[in-house]
């Protein structure tokens, strides 16, 4: 019987965000303070009083979102997990929690992250779309024939669940895609308000400088296994982890395979630290016996 611990990523943010945390906990803070400080401005004061559009921008959403997972986290008391796990950002609070990354590292890393990030959107127009109720090697299929005939970048960028995967790419190629995903069968296919291409080669330019600043971070041997998104499994070693974040950004997440793979090594709990409630509700997708929570 194993404990394991999973955070969010990308697209759990809300306007008030860790306001009450601040509130009511010296711990959460200092954290947050010390947050500021490394980011050069009051990400704080836009997490606690910005609106939704100003928490959607990527270089806010990303330690935004990495900030309120890991202050909760470390609010909770002397928490020792399993095993950890991390949806695409969620990766880096993960590797906070399990003590392969210090809080004040992996909010350095997740701000040049989520820049590079931004900056690669905007050389580029481009999108993702959710297809659901199509099975995964069917979405395969679709994307690598669209591909092959067009030449538009089109790939399943998130394996969320049994039946929903979302696809990433050029503006052309998503379009294509949500058609021929219907035709194919798919429930619905629907474009996603984000900033660009998650999760595909079109996040090539963002690699080198992510790369840089995690071969210049210290990395310590883990408490527990980090789950991996490009995998699926479980790694413990510093240099893999390293390998596997940066190819994070251009590989998929695979988080119905790391799920699967985790039940497999005896996880019976699973405990969501973050903001909203998406794992707990993809994770029951997954395994409708899994004991499921959360801390938000």
């Amino acid at each position: 019987m194993k404990h394991a611990y999973v955070f969010p990523g990308q697209g759990s943010q809300f306007a008030g965000m860790g306001k009450e945390l601040y509130e009511t906990n010296a711990t959460a803070k200092t954290l947050f303070e010390s947050a500021n400080d490394i980011a050069g401005f009051r990400i704080s004061d836009i997490m606690f009083n910005g609106t939704d559009e100003d928490l959607k921008q990527t270089k806010v959403t990303q330690p935004a979102v990495f900030l309120h997972s890991v202050v909760l986290f470390k609010t909770l008391g002397n928490i020792r997990p399993d095993m950890v796990a991390g949806h695409s950002l969620g990766e880096f609070s993960a590797l906070v929690a399990n003590k392969t990354l210090s809080f004040e590292d992996g909010l350095k890393l997740v701000i040049v992250r989520a820049q590079s990030m931004q900056k690669a959107c905007e050389l580029q127009p481009s999108a993702m779309a959710a297809v659901l109720a199509l099975d995964d090697a069917r979405v395969e299929e679709v994307c690598a024939l669209i591909q092959q005939e067009t030449g538009e970048i089109v790939v399943p960028a998130n394996y969320n669940c049994p039946g929903q995967v979302v696809i990433s790419g050029s503006v052309k190629g998503i379009e294509i895609a949500c058609q021929r995903m219907k035709e194919a069968g798919a429930k619905r296919a629907l474009p996603l308000p984000v900033g660009g291409a998650f999760h595909s080669p079109l996040m090539e330019p963002a690699k080198a400088e992510l790369a840089a600043a995690v071969e210049a971070t210290v990395f310590n041997n883990p408490s527990c296994p980090v789950y991996q998104n490009v995998t699926g499994l479980p790694v413990t070693d510093p240099a893999v982890i390293k390998r596997n974040l940066v190819d994070q950004l251009t590989g998929a997440v695979r988080w119905t395979q790391s799920v699967l793979k985790m039940i497999a090594d005896d996880a019976t709990e699973f405990t969501e630290v973050g903001p909203g409630k998406v794992l707990q509700g993809l994770i029951v997708k997954i395994d409708k016996s899994a004991v499921v929570n959360g801390q938000s």
